[in-house]
């Protein structure tokens, strides 16, 4: 790596920053103090085809001052670096533990949709009501309205045209029919039933397919390619990007904040925290079991011939979930390739286990039969940050400390966290008092006791508590 003599702690000309450290793949955000120092990229698709990382400004190398930090180079911390610095003038620094986007943002399905967390329109309501739930609505409306306007410049092969909610069960049916009706009645939100015999002739051969909803926002993109494109237009604002710098340490004194890297203390006036399922326990201590990550697996398989996209009827490139509670996430990709994804291990030393990889491509299998026997390109796993209550928070936990945070997308980050990095940058501009929407207003919760049972914030037996429900989700999805 050549750099240029440093000033004020970083390097005055742009570097591409090799990595220092290998891949490893039982990292475990519950285990390990920080994700790593300069450790090398998951082996994903993304990775594998989205070309050679921009260039960076280097790892910070003594101490220095910044007006603005933002931890995590993902899709939020990048998008917030891009808004505080066209919208408010704010030019950030960004730290970042091992390489740019080196966590939830390489590893994803790369699907966009129109949604913040993991729960549906219907449960927003009984949650908060239908004026908030209609806010939330238009919330990520808006999100995909920002997400679109973001990526227009970034050559990431968008795949738009909305998603297919595939209902993986007959007896799913009736509840996907009573929430498209709600969408269209309450939310003038104009999803479409699908059924099954229409699913498998004109969109998808899935052959557990028993119908679909289709909703019109969706967009599929290619992920490394998106995140390059944040990084190259965050450093063309100014943005300073400094990757092998994990915050190893993080103290508040007045209204100053010191972060601690292996180079040096970076003294912040305002931090932004957006290291999604990578986010150590150590971090900060607002942050401490609020999240409950899981590690999602997924597949690329070889190109596909014609006659074989033929003999799965893969008649669309448009991003596809089906109704699971441990969901599949699919999609025929642009270089025709079909990508698959679902929940995998518990622990970050099981992940490398071979029964998870074997276990997808048996769910490929019966979704698709004709590519039994297809070679496996990609195989790789991330985690995903999950909130207790499923919802995500962009939040200031303390009104006297200039902290932020955006994280607990459970899944659904892919567009909002662009929105996310957009209020991000508003709380860190000072207009966090303009957002009221409980996911603005309040902190990432702890468990409650009634929910004690499936989010385990009680460290000793949270993975024991997860093995518990993942049992539970599989007889529910597949045989209750």
């Amino acid at each position: 790596m050549e750099t240029a003599m440093p000033r004020n702690g970083v390097d005055t000309e742009a570097t591409k920053t090799s990595p220092s450290q290998p891949y490893d793949p039982t990292y475990d955000p519950l285990k390990s103090a920080t994700p790593g120092e300069g450790r090398d990229y998951a082996p994903t698709y993304w990775i594998g085809t989205a070309g050679e990382p921009p260039a960076d400004d280097g790892p910070i190398i003594q101490d220095t001052d910044a007006d603005v930090v933002i931890i995590g180079s993902g899709f939020t911390g990048l998008t917030a670096a891009i808004f505080l610095a066209e919208e408010y003038g704010i030019k950030a620094t960004v730290l970042e533990a091992n390489r740019t986007s080196w966590g939830c943002s390489t590893r994803n399905g790369g699907q966009a949709q129109c949604a913040s967390g993991r729960l549906k329109r219907s449960q927003w309501i009984q949650r908060y009501g239908l004026d908030t739930a209609l806010k939330l609505h238009r919330e990520c409306l808006d999100g995909m309205a920002t997400f679109k306007a973001l990526i227009k410049d970034i050559d990431c092969e968008p795949q738009p045209g909305g998603h297919l909610y595939v209902a993986h069960r007959d007896k799913v049916m009736p509840t996907l029919e009573k929430e498209a009706k709600l969408l269209r009645e309450t939310f003038d939100y104009d999803v479409q039933i699908i059924d099954a015999d229409t699913v498998k002739r004109e969109w998808i051969g899935d052959l557990e397919a028993a119908g679909a909803m289709h909703e019109p926002e969706g967009i599929g993109i290619h992920a490394g390619k998106l995140a390059f494109g944040y990084h190259r237009k965050a450093r063309a604002l100014g943005v300073k990007i400094h990757p092998a710098s994990p915050v190893q340490g993080f103290e508040t004194h007045g209204d100053v904040h010191y972060l601690q890297t292996p180079g040096g203390v970076v003294k912040a006036r305002a931090v932004g925290i957006a290291t999604g399922g990578y986010t150590s326990q150590s971090l900060h201590r607002e942050l401490k079991n609020r999240l409950l990550p899981i590690l999602s697996n997924s597949i690329v398989t070889r190109q596909l011939t014609n006659d074989e996209v033929e003999a799965c009827s893969l008649r669309t490139r448009q991003v596809i979930t089906d109704t699971r509670i441990l969901r599949h996430y699919y999609r025929l990709l642009p270089d025709n390739r079909l990508q698959i994804g679902s929940r995998s291990a518990i622990t970050g030393r099981d992940a490398p286990q071979k029964k998870y990889e074997t276990m997808l491509i048996g769910d490929m299998h019966r979704k698709f039969p004709a590519l039994k026997g297809i070679d496996i390109d990609y195989s790789w796993w991330g985690w995903v940050d999950v909130s207790h209550d499923m919802m995500p928070r962009i939040h200031q936990p303390d009104a006297k400390e200039t902290v932020y945070y955006a994280l607990g997308y459970g899944g659904n980050g892919v567009m909002y966290s662009a929105q996310a990095g957009r209020r991000l940058a508003q709380w860190i501009a000072g207009h966090g008092h303009e957002l009221d929407l409980p996911i603005f207003t309040s902190k990432m919760p702890f468990p409650n006791l009634r929910e004690k049972v499936e989010s385990q914030a009680f460290a000793p037996f949270r993975r024991f508590g997860q093995r518990f429900l993942y049992r539970w989700y599989y007889l529910k999805d597949e045989v209750i």
